[in-house]
């Protein structure tokens, strides 16, 4: 049976912050059809199911909770003239700029002048951690616990261990709280908390959580439900029983890039997203990103910003659909992982909010960053914020001014 034809100036996949801001703003620019394909049945994103304040302060400039967040943005897009199709999976590509997509209509083809890719991140399973053990019920990651407590109003248990520290690991502190359980230990690899210290100083204080550092679960005990965790610490290799009905495993994230890899697009070997460069092309013509399949993970603010920038450069894309200039590979040294975007071309723009994204493996509370090119140091800036494993470090993409577009790599490292 033949699929059903679609056009669009651009396809947009993915309902998130990001997609649904990049289509809302290429829509005031006046591009005429912009539809965004979604594969769940409420548009929105993490933030419809992650119910507590803390969103929109950069995009929207307002504070709010992220069902609420997620029901503005999705207004605002439509109330632009986006199509947003729901319960809508992507399932490959049918040439260079065409979807194949299944929905309750049946197939479809979707062919677009444009395609942004904004399929977001997902934390890691604990199948995909490798942690041994018995396989009883109770282990979840925040995505699961959130999707169970706020959508489906399930109880999850009533005592639980959460695996990570990062700010999601707080959220699911909260949301495990408003079901009723009570968090008994946090458990982090790291010698500290990775998430920001007032939210740590909140949570230990307010909701009396127990945090063991340079510790990680290395077992899981139950027959049909939890019943206790295994837990050694890194530094002595002791190691201690504890119990608890319920695991919540968070961070550790990693981009749903699978649309990516199909397209055959470049993808970065660290953070696992597509390569692009300041403009948010990927390696095919026509093809962008943003979000957090660029950077996984940030906020979802700073992901709606990187839509808002995506639209602008996919706009001069429709205009002018040139083929970019060459350009050159930023690249990290330890103790960071990952840098995005990571390629710099002569005449493009800065990137969104002139940042450029990092992560790093280490604490440091006033890093003393250095850009270097074959062989030589182009910049080199004491930064007056701290970076620390579990969030993005941003730093301010000025310090590519003085590198040569046709030189070699651009190292980004510590001084």
């Amino acid at each position: 049976m033949n699929a059903q034809q679609i056009t669009a100036d651009v396809a947009i996949v993915g309902a998130g912050p990001a997609g649904l801001t990049a289509a809302r703003s290429l829509r005031q620019a006046g591009v005429d059809s912009v539809l965004v394909v979604e594969r769940e049945s409420t548009a929105g994103g993490i933030p419809r199911h992650s119910d507590h304040t803390g969103y929109g302060l950069r995009d929207l400039r307002a504070v709010m909770t992220g069902p609420s967040y997620a029901r503005r943005i999705v207004e605002r897009a439509e109330d632009a003239g986006v199509v947003i199709a729901t319960s809508t999976m992507v399932t490959g590509w049918d040439g260079d700029l065409a979807l194949m997509v299944t929905s309750a209509a049946g197939r479809q083809r979707v062919e677009a002048r444009a395609v942004i890719l904004a399929t977001g991140a997902r934390e890691r399973p604990r199948p995909a951690r490798r942690i041994p053990g018995d396989r009883p019920a109770g282990v979840l990651t925040t995505g699961q616990l959130q999707n169970l407590v706020h959508l489906k109003h399930a109880m999850v248990g009533g005592r639980a261990v959460v695996v990570g520290s990062e700010l999601v690991s707080w959220s699911a502190v909260m949301t495990l709280r408003e079901a009723g359980c009570s968090t008994a230990l946090m458990t982090t690899s790291y010698e500290r908390v990775e998430a920001y210290a007032a939210f740590t100083l909140a949570g230990r204080l307010a909701l009396g959580v127990p945090v063991a550092t340079r510790t990680e679960v290395v077992r899981i005990i139950g027959r049909d439900r939890v019943s206790a965790v295994e837990i050694r610490h890194l530094d002595t290799g002791a190691r201690r029983l504890f119990d608890c009905d319920t695991v919540v495993f968070t961070g550790d994230w990693i981009p749903d890039h699978e649309l990516a890899r199909r397209r055959g697009l470049d993808i970065d070997p660290a953070h696992r997203g597509p390569v692009v460069d300041t403009a948010l092309r990927t390696s095919a013509q026509g093809i962008f990103a943003a979000g957090n399949l660029l950077h996984p993970v940030d906020t979802a603010d700073v992901a709606a910003l990187d839509g808002v920038h995506a639209a602008e450069q996919v706009r001069r894309f429709l205009d002018n659909a040139e083929a970019p200039r060459p350009g050159v590979r930023l690249r990290v040294a330890e103790p960071f992982r990952w840098i995005a975007p990571s390629i710099v071309r002569p005449g493009d723009p800065a990137p969104a909010r002139s940042r450029l994204l990092l992560w790093s493996d280490e604490f440091r509370r006033a890093p003393r960053l250095q850009v270097a090119q074959d062989g030589r140091q182009i910049a080199r800036a004491r930064l007056p914020w701290p970076m620390a494993p579990g969030r993005v470090f941003r730093v301010p993409s000025a310090l590519l001014d003085g590198i040569d577009p046709h030189g070699g790599d651009v190292m980004v490292g510590l001084a």
